[in-house]
């Protein structure tokens, strides 16, 4: 099973970014999902997470500028970044609960990152 992130960049503050993440390999089902990120010097944090029955929860900071969604069919992830600030400036990290089709168990997963750049 692996996740691959997608649609970083270098955006100017009040901009906009979408980015990406697809699971692929032998999975049986994907439970939650979820975008974290990581500030140079600073510890990964939660931003954003869905339940496989879409309901979304936010941290504060991020709460009414983006949107997490999802795409059952194609085992996607997405994150749409609105009014980005400076702040928003991080590695994002895509995570899903996954039990794959062999072995039994659900387990965490971890896309390799995207680089997200607000420049003011």
């Amino acid at each position: 099973v692996q996740l691959q992130a997608s649609g970083g960049g270098l955006v100017q503050a009040g901009g906009s970014l979408r980015l990406s993440c697809a699971a692929s390999g032998s999975i049986f089902v994907i439970n939650d999902m979820a975008w974290y990120r990581q500030a140079p010097e600073k510890q990964r944090e939660l931003v954003a997470h869905i339940t496989a029955g879409h309901t979304p929860n936010y941290s504060n900071s991020v709460k009414g500028r983006f949107t997490i969604s999802r795409d059952n069919a194609k085992n996607t992830v997405y994150l749409q970044m609105n009014s980005l600030k400076p702040e928003d400036t991080a590695v994002y990290y895509c995570n899903a609960d996954i039990i794959p089709s062999t072995g039994w168990g659900q387990h965490g997963y971890w896309g390799q990152g995207t680089q997200v750049t607000v420049s003011s």
